[in-house]
């Protein structure tokens, strides 16, 4: 359980870090950053959980996940729903959005998720706040590939594990 919190706080200091190192210029050259992928969308996809405490088989299940683009700032609003037949695990999330080619991001970041019941979810079976890291594509004009993982720190009832859950989906953009 060290190591996870350590890694925990070695993630999310690299998020605080990641800004000023990222957004450093050369005085001779101006580098190229590539524009990422804009604007919004809402999508759905498959989602697997693949740590549970109690049982060594993955938590199959879906997911429902949209961006909320802010066009000023490299920042993106979140929510997600990962679910199978038993529960559901209910998150908004803010992400740092980088843009490493031509519409396609590399996003970071964090929130919060809340459970319905205890039963097992993709994502742990009790509220838990929760890292996540992704990349998102735009391949046409309104439709988008994403793939994410995301970590739910003490998300597990009984047990100090976390919960490790890997989404992909297509989205519908906007």
């Amino acid at each position: 359980m060290i190591r996870l919190k350590f890694a925990a706080l070695s993630f999310l200091s690299l998020l605080t870090v990641a800004p000023t190192v990222l957004s450093g210029q050369s005085a001779s050259a101006q580098a190229v950053i590539p524009r990422g992928m804009d604007g919004s969308y809402l999508g759905g996809g498959v989602s697997v959980g693949v740590s549970n405490p109690d049982d060594d088989d993955a938590i199959l299940g879906g997911n429902v996940q949209g961006r909320l683009d802010l066009p000023t700032v490299p920042i993106s609003v979140r929510g997600a729903a990962l679910f199978n037949g038993d529960n559901a695990a209910l998150m908004p999330l803010v992400t740092y959005d980088i843009g490493v080619a031509p519409n396609t991001n590399l996003y970071v970041g964090g929130g919060y998720s809340f459970t319905v019941n205890d039963d097992a979810s993709p994502l742990g079976n009790q509220n838990a706040p929760i890292i996540t890291a992704g990349v998102e594509t735009a391949v046409q004009r309104n439709l988008a590939l994403y793939g994410d993982a995301k970590v739910g720190i003490d998300a597990f009832k009984d047990s100090n594990d976390a919960a490790v859950s890997v989404q992909v989906g297509a989205a519908y953009r906007f």
